[in-house]
Formats: C-alpha cells, structure tokens, sequence
C-alpha cells in the first residue's frame, strides 16, 4: 500500500515498478487507488485472522491468488511471484 499510494513517484517507488518520472507520474491516481485497494485487503485479512474467521481468511486468499493470475497475465509475469505465491503459501497454512 505504502509503495503505490506514498512512493509511487519517488525513486524507490519508480525502480520497483520500472516507471519513469513521467510514466509515474500519469499513473499517479490510478496507483493511489491500487495502493488503497491492497491496504483495504490486508486490513480486511488481518481483520479476518483476528477474530478467527478462517472461511472468510481463506476466500480472501483465493481472491488475492486471482488477481495475482490476472495481474500476472495482463500486466507483469513478477506479480505472480509477488502476489500469488504467498497468498497460496497463506491458504496453504489457513486449511491445515
């Protein structure tokens, strides 16, 4: 949340996502609303975990590893290594 929504066009933030200044700063609102939407997410997750809502974890999860596929096939092949694989390594945990 904090690299798309704070630093998406500092340096830091443009290396990671490979923009350039101007490219950065086109996208800036179009990443302020991804950054939110993960924030939304994870807080939606830790909220889950804490009161021990594990239906609720693992359909989060399964949402999560979607759209890490669909950012992975649209977008950048790395999303599905940066997404996807841990949300599954996470369900994985949650139906143990």
């Amino acid at each position: 949340m904090i690299l798309e929504s704070v630093l998406w066009t500092t340096p830091t933030g443009r290396k990671i996502f490979g923009q350039t200044k101007e490219s950065a700063a086109t996208t800036k609102v179009l990443a302020l609303n991804q950054g939110c939407y993960n924030g939304g997410a994870a807080a939606l997750l830790g909220w889950a975990a804490i009161t021990d809502r594990g239906d609720t974890t693992a359909a989060l999860l399964i949402f999560i590893i979607a759209m890490g596929i669909v950012g992975a096939a649209t977008a950048k092949p790395t999303i599905l290594v940066i997404q996807a694989v841990p949300a599954a390594i996470a369900l994985a945990l949650v139906l143990m």
